[in-house]
């Protein structure tokens, strides 16, 4: 099996954490890492509204996706992780822009998060 590694193109790599790659493209499948709210450059999360954060992480994954030579009409698979479980319909009115006609698969749970962050989301992506 042949794997590469898949980096978001503004990850700092003097900023490298965790023993996880952003993605691995193995097969035509890129598998992305949790994304979350975080300023790649800086290394740093940006907390905000559960909109926000939201936007933010989808942008994180969408620029991960592009550096594979994808879009986001490329991803069928997601697994959404909420801080609070009632905020789904405001994360969702963000969360569905992202998507053509059709929205990838997907798992919404509420978990608990690290850094005071409110989302993370990782997912699956059909590249070829």
């Amino acid at each position: 099996m042949y794997k590469i590694k898949v980096s978001h193109p503004d990850r700092n790599p003097s900023f490298e954490t965790g023993a996880y790659s952003d993605g691995v493209l193995v097969n035509g499948l890129l598998f992305i890492s949790g994304q979350a709210a975080v300023d790649f450059k800086s290394s740093t999360f940006i907390l905000g509204t559960i909109e926000e954060e939201t936007h933010r992480t989808l942008q994180n994954i969408k620029a991960i996706i592009e550096v594979a030579g994808g879009t986001m009409d490329d991803v069928v698979k997601c697994t959404v992780h909420l801080k609070d479980i009632n905020e789904f319909d405001r994360y969702n009115e963000v969360y569905k822009k992202y998507f053509g006609e059709i929205k990838p698969a997907r798992t919404t749970v509420q978990s608990v998060l690290a850094e005071g962050l409110s989302i993370e989301i990782d997912c699956i992506v059909k590249l070829f």
